[in-house]
């Protein structure tokens, strides 16, 4: 009974051996070509993972953490979605609203820092990424007189995503600044 349950085993084995995968398509490079970056069903992990890598990068660099902010959250998630309806990533709104316009609908008693902007088919960690390899949206992120965050995203059904990031200053002690990719 033993060798007849070992030899079904090594059979199955064998004959899983065989299956095929299907191939991963390759680009003219010889790379994979990226997959699709879905959001839905994964809204909140996607804003608690950009927070948590957030304040781990202005923990290395000695700034205090960012919390995340229910107004500023509602200002950068319209923005994303307009810029999407407006086809370009940009600071205004197809109204004509500015970043210091749209924190001020949304309720926000504090001082606008600045806006970070992203139309992109990347996760939220490699906008991330992206936005620390350039000195002007590295300093918004970092800005230690920053306390507050929002973080808002639209995803059109192909899959491109326009990020919007809306940092701010409970205490309001730094002037309004502005960057994007």
């Amino acid at each position: 009974m033993k060798t007849l349950s070992a030899l079904a085993l090594c059979g199955a084995l064998a004959l899983s051996a065989c299956a095929t995968t299907s191939p991963m398509a390759l680009g003219p490079d010889g790379k994979p070509l990226p997959q699709v970056y879905r959001i839905a069903g994964q809204e909140s992990d996607v804003t608690y993972r950009l927070l948590d890598s957030v304040n781990t990068l202005r923990q290395a660099r000695g700034a205090a953490p960012l919390a995340l902010n229910a107004e500023l959250t509602a200002a950068a998630a319209t923005h994303a979605r307009d810029m999407s309806v407006q086809n370009r990533p940009w600071h205004f709104g197809s109204d004509g609203s500015s970043p210091l316009v749209r924190v001020q609908r949304s309720g926000y008693r504090g001082k606008l820092m600045g806006e970070l902007i992203s139309e992109t088919y990347q996760t939220e960690l490699e906008t991330l990424a992206a936005w620390m390899e350039q000195s002007d949206t590295r300093n918004i992120v970092l800005d230690p007189k920053t306390t507050d965050l929002g973080f808002g995203w639209y995803q059109e059904p192909q899959g491109k995503i326009w990020w919007t990031i809306v940092t701010g200053s409970a205490m309001g002690t730094s002037p309004i600044s502005m960057a994007g990719l």
